[in-house]
């Protein structure tokens, strides 16, 4: 397997500004995302090229350090993307894009991801199990963060 892509929504009953400022708050992440343990490093401010070091621990693998760049940070259409790759220096990396659409005075919330597998162990075994993995964690976290939001 070279690479996978996955999405999921989710609707929320709160406006679209309020779900956009807490899916880009790096500090609330382990609050939501049961896949990270801790945020370690965080920018100061969250813009185009900024970078933040969290603890990854998902069910049933180890510990890994993951390390995210803001491509784009777009209040005005609420939308988030940002690339992360594995702190160890492998050159396998995952593009993520949040998409937050105001519709009737809440959100559709969509997110999408696109995973570059560059190496044989990524190809061939972590792949395979992040891909599946992740399929679950997106939606489970999503429903995390409405429950968080009281939507």
């Amino acid at each position: 397997m070279k690479e996978f892509h996955g999405a999921a929504t989710a609707r929320f009953d709160i406006s679209a500004e309020t779900v956009f400022d807490a899916i880009t708050d790096v500090d609330r992440l382990p609050s939501w995302n049961a896949a990270i343990e801790a945020v370690a490093e965080r920018p100061d401010s969250l813009a185009n090229g900024a970078e933040w070091l969290v603890v990854m621990h998902p069910p049933h693998l180890p510990r890994w350090r993951s390390r995210s760049r803001v491509e784009e940070i777009d209040r005005d259409h609420l939308r988030f993307a940002y690339e992360t790759r594995n702190a160890d220096g492998n050159p396998s990396y995952v593009k993520w894009t949040w998409d937050v659409v105001p519709d009737d005075g809440g959100a559709d919330v969509s997110v999408r991801w696109d995973a570059y597998l560059k190496t044989m162990d990524r190809k061939l075994m972590a792949g395979p199990i992040r891909r599946r993995q992740l399929a679950r964690e997106v939606s489970h976290s999503l429903e995390a963060l409405a429950a968080e939001l009281g939507s």
